[in-house]
């Protein structure tokens, strides 16, 4: 399989063409025959005119590349090498939600022949790739698992909107169903990734090592985010007492926030679920995702109360949320907890504007029913400085000043604005 890739006998095929698809595919591209498949012809349009989607790559990305992007299943039968990277969300009752990754598997399993690979990416409990997704392929493919097909995990570690950890220097987990594809899964990744491949054991070790990465991170910053709620009651600045513990060279530097997006904010319900099957009741992680799910709750809340004890009226007042997308200097709104912040605001009669430079107006109104403000006022008794965007952060006191009433509040969700606000009132997590 290896050889006939790197000799351009057969093709690489890419399913899903997002955050994570687009950048392999393309590294794979300056390498080898690749194919790009996605089901939105017109994102594939898109990205035949070297435009990515997803705002991430620049049209240079797409430059000597032999790359073939298409929406026509057919088209994939020219490939014998498959990596599957669409998104593992979660439904509205925080369960996984298969049907992506499943309905690529029955495409895939649509064009399988003997002898093939399919190899996932995408974010999935331990046990999936082989209980879910292999039992789809062979039922639409009518090969046999193993003897005449091969199947391996390789969680992507895209991290979107990083120009430092980008897909090529940061290691790769690989894995496969024997040691046969395991060792050919890694020596094709190793064609793009230039920092190494770490062999792990078997299937379930990759899966449950992407699954850790993202509830590892969860869990400590919802131990920061409880901090700030212990900190705010006693009139101590949360950023400023980890500022303090911070030089302490093992101290750990996590702070606190809104946390969406579609990996930390959904992945470690995936680890839940399958441990509710397992017969074990998760304590810590369930803990964990309370909090963080409730941040944007508690952060329209003290809003509102320090808007109360400023003495204004709330169904009088105007606020400006700064930012929507789920991290900064992203165009990526999926489950962005800024519009917690927004809905709780709402529920209090307050009037709210939302701004984002980078968020699309179309994309905002299908997915949360609002319309992004195309112009702000200069009236506003609160700015809430939600997603710390650069274009944001070039920003000085003055600016904010021009557009608000006296004595307004500056709220600094992430705290980047600390010791730069004098004239309004402060307050950040």
């Amino acid at each position: 399989m290896y050889s006939r890739l790197i000799n351009k006998e057969t093709k690489l095929a890419v399913i899903g063409l997002g955050y994570v698809g687009l950048p392999i595919a393309l590294e794979f591209a300056k390498k080898i025959s690749v194919i790009g498949f996605d089901i939105k012809k017109d994102r594939v349009d898109m990205m035949k005119n070297k435009i990515d989607p997803s705002k991430e790559l620049p049209s240079e990305a797409f430059d000597n590349c032999d790359i073939e992007f298409t929406s026509d299943i057919e088209d994939l039968r020219k490939a014998s090498f498959y990596i599957i990277a669409v998104p593992t969300p979660t439904d509205e009752y925080n369960l996984p939600d298969m049907k992506p990754v499943l309905g690529a598997s029955q495409t895939v399993g649509e064009v399988l022949n003997e002898g093939n690979y399919v190899v996932y990416e995408s974010t999935v409990y331990p046990g999936a790739t082989e209980e879910e997704c292999v039992p789809v392929l062979e039922e639409n493919s009518g090969l046999k698992y193993i003897d005449q097909f091969k199947v391996g995990f390789s969680p992507e570690r895209i991290n979107p909107g990083d120009k430092v950890n980008t897909l090529t220097s940061i290691v790769k987990v690989s894995s496969g169903c024997d040691e046969e594809s395991a060792e050919n899964i890694a020596k094709v990744y190793e064609l793009v990734i230039k920092a190494g491949i770490h062999r792990a054991s078997s299937i379930k070790v990759a899966e449950a090592s992407k699954i850790i990465e993202n509830t590892q991170r969860d869990i400590n910053i919802a131990f920061m985010n409880e901090l700030s709620i212990i900190f705010n009651r006693m009139d101590i600045n949360t950023f400023e007492v980890l500022e303090a513990a911070g030089t302490k060279w093992n101290f750990l530097k996590f702070f606190p926030g809104l946390v969406g997006g579609h990996c930390i904010g959904v992945d470690p319900y995936y680890l839940t679920h399958k441990a509710k099957q397992l017969g074990y009741h998760v304590q810590m992680v369930n803990s964990g995702r309370f909090i963080n799910d409730s941040m944007g709750g508690y952060v329209a809340k003290q809003i509102v109360k320090k808007l109360v004890k400023a003495g204004k009226h709330i169904q009088n007042s105007k606020i400006l949320i700064m930012g929507v997308t789920f991290k900064e200097n992203v165009s990526d709104i999926r489950n962005s907890k800024v519009v917690d912040v927004y809905r709780e605001l709402l529920s209090y009669g307050v009037k709210v504007d939302v701004i984002d430079p980078y968020a699309d107006k179309d994309e905002v109104r299908e997915e949360y029913q609002f319309e992004l403000s195309q112009e702000i006022s200069d009236d506003y008794d609160v700015i809430v400085m939600a997603v710390s965007h650069d274009k944001y952060l070039a920003l000085k006191e003055s600016y904010f000043v021009s557009i608000t009433n006296k004595s307004a509040l500056f709220v600094d969700v992430k705290g980047f604005y600390r010791n730069r606000i004098k004239e309004l009132n402060y307050w950040s997590l």
